[in-house]
C-alpha cells in the first residue's frame, strides 16, 4: 500500500482494475485507492504479471503492507507467503426463487432482511431490498466524511480560535468581476486578493509559499483542494486552477498534490444565500476566511446614506500564531484591497 500523503496511515482498496494472473505494463492503472483526502489510480510499477493479490475490493490496510506482487517474466511468486484464505461462510437462509431474483438483480442477498421462517429471505423481500440498501447507503457516512469530522473536532478542541468581522463595500469587486474573463467567480477574485494580503502579512500565512485552499462541498465530504503559488498567478490562471481542482474534487479524481501544502483557506457560502458565518481553522493553518453573499445594504458615504453591495468578511485565527492586532491588520489590508483592488499587481 503506497503512501500518498504525509499523515496517511492506511489506504482503502476501492477496486482492482486488473485481475490476479493478468499481464500488466509499467504505468498501466492497476487499482484504485482511497485515502482520507483523495481517490487515486495506482499504476503498475513494472512489466509483468499481477500475482498473489492479497486484499479484496473494499479492504483497508496499513501503508507499506504488501497487497499484491507484479512478477517479471520468467519469475515465480512461490517465495511469497500464501494469502490466508477466509473461512467459507454458509450463506443466509433464502428460498430458491429469492436467490435467483437476487442474482438477476445484482443484490447481495446477505444484506436483505428476511421475513420468512427462521428469518429466511423470500421473493417478496427482494422488492424492498433496493430501497433498503439505498437508505443504508444514504445513512452511512463515507470514510472521507469520518476523517473530516475527526479533524474538524480535533481542530475545534485544540486550536484557540478568535474571530474578526468586517463589512466591505463590494462595488469595485463587482466591477472587477464584470471586466474579468468569462467564468471568473467571486472566489477567484478573493483568492487573488487574499494572496496579496498574505504576502504583506506573512505571519498569517502558514509556510513559505502562498498556497490557498478552497473549501469544496462534494457528495462525500467537504474537501479543500489547493491553488498553489497563488501570489505568482494571474487571475485567469487562478480561475483555471480553481475550476480544475473543484471539478476533480467533485468527481473524486484529486491527486495527492492537489490537497497538500495549503497555507490559508477560503470558505465561500455566498451562493447559498448565507450572509455571514464563522469557520473552523483548517489546522495546521493559522487562519481561514469565511465569506457570505453580496447584498445591497444602506452604506454611509461622506455623510450621506446610499445603497451599496456589501460583503461580510469573517476571519478565524489560531491565537497561538496570530494575535488580535496582527489579525486586525491583515483584515484591514484585505478589506482595503477588496474596496480598491487597483493597489494590486494584476
Amino acid at each position: 500500500m503506497p503512501m500518498l500523503g504525509m499523515a496517511q496511515e492506511t489506504g482503502k482498496v476501492l477496486r482492482w482494475l486488473k485481475q490476479d494472473g493478468e499481464t500488466v505494463r509499467k504505468g498501466e492503472p492497476l487499482l484504485e485507492v482511497e485515502t482520507d483526502k483523495v481517490t487515486v489510480e495506482i499504476e503498475a510499477p513494472a512489466d509483468g504479471t499481477l500475482s498473489s493479490v492479497r486484499v479484496p475490493d473494499g479492504a483497508e490496510v496499513p501503508v507499506g503492507q504488501v497487497i499484491a506482487l507484479v512478477v517479471a517474466a520468467g519469475e515465480t511468486a512461490q517465495q511469497a507467503p500464501t494469502p490466508a484464505q477466509p473461512a467459507r461462510k454458509r450463506g443466509p437462509l433464502a428460498s430458491p426463487k429469492a436467490r435467483r431474483l437476487a442474482q438477476e438483480r445484482g443484490i447481495d442477498i446477505g444484506s436483505v432482511t428476511g421475513s420468512g421462517p427462521n428469518g429466511a429471505v423470500v421473493a417478496a423481500d427482494l422488492h424492498a431490498a433496493p430501497q433498503q440498501q439505498q437508505q443504508q447507503q444514504q445513512q452511512q457516512p463515507s470514510r472521507a466524511w469520518d476523517v473530516m469530522a475527526e479533524r474538524t473536532q480535533r481542530s475545534w478542541q485544540e486550536v484557540p480560535h478568535f474571530y474578526l468581522h468586517r463589512d466591505v463595500d463590494a462595488t469595485r469587486l463587482q466591477s472587477w468581476k464584470r471586466v474579468a474573463p468569462e467564468g471568473t467567480s467571486v472566489t477567484d477574485l478573493l483568492i487573488k486578493v487574499c494572496a496579496e494580503a498574505l504576502k504583506r502579512h506573512p505571519r498569517v500565512n502558514t509556510g513559505d509559499a502562498v498556497n490557498i485552499g478552497v473549501a469544496v462541498a462534494t457528495e462525500d465530504a467537504l474537501i479543500v483542494p489547493v491553488v498553489h503559488g497563488a501570489d505568482t498567478l494571474t487571475l485567469p490562471q487562478i480561475s483555471e486552477r480553481r475550476k480544475g481542482v473543484a471539478a476533480a474534487a467533485r468527481a473524486g479524481k484529486l491527486r495527492p498534490d492537489d490537497v497538500q501544502g495549503g497555507s490559508f483557506t477560503i470558505s465561500n457560502l455566498g451562493m447559498y444565500g448565507v450572509d455571514a458565518f464563522q469557520a473552523i481553522v483548517n489546522a495546521p493553518q493559522a487562519a481561514i476566511l469565511a465569506v457570505g453573499r453580496t447584498a445591497e445594504r444602506p452604506w454611509a458615504v461622506d455623510g450621506q446614506v446610499v445603497v451599496r453591495p456589501v460583503l461580510t468578511l469573517s476571519v478565524s485565527f489560531d491565537h497561538r500564531v496570530v494575535d488580535g492586532a496582527r489579525g486586525a491588520e491583515f483584515l484591514d489590508t484585505l478589506a482595503s484591497l477588496i474596496e480598491e483592488p487597483a493597489g494590486m499587481v494584476m
